[in-house]
């Protein structure tokens, strides 16, 4: 089975899991990266700055993303 690394973005901060994840399909890692990324942006959420930006990657043994889930905080006005 191929394995995937998590990797978070936010602000200037960057870091990718040193330890990898096996998933049986890639709607096996997307389930699984959903629910992990639910379980963190309720605090996100509450400490995201105007104009700031989170993300989290599903990347592959390469370091290629497969997936992305972005929270965008934008100031319109």
């Amino acid at each position: 089975m191929p394995q995937y690394f998590f990797r978070i973005s936010h602000g200037r901060f960057a870091g990718a899991s040193d330890q990898g994840s096996e998933f049986e399909s890639r709607e096996a890692a997307w389930a699984e990266m959903t629910k992990v990324s639910g379980n963190l942006l309720g605090s996100i959420a509450r400490s995201l700055k105007q104009d700031a930006e989170w993300q989290m990657e599903l990347i592959d043994e390469s370091k290629k993303p497969v997936f992305r889930i972005r929270l965008i905080a934008e100031s319109l006005g």
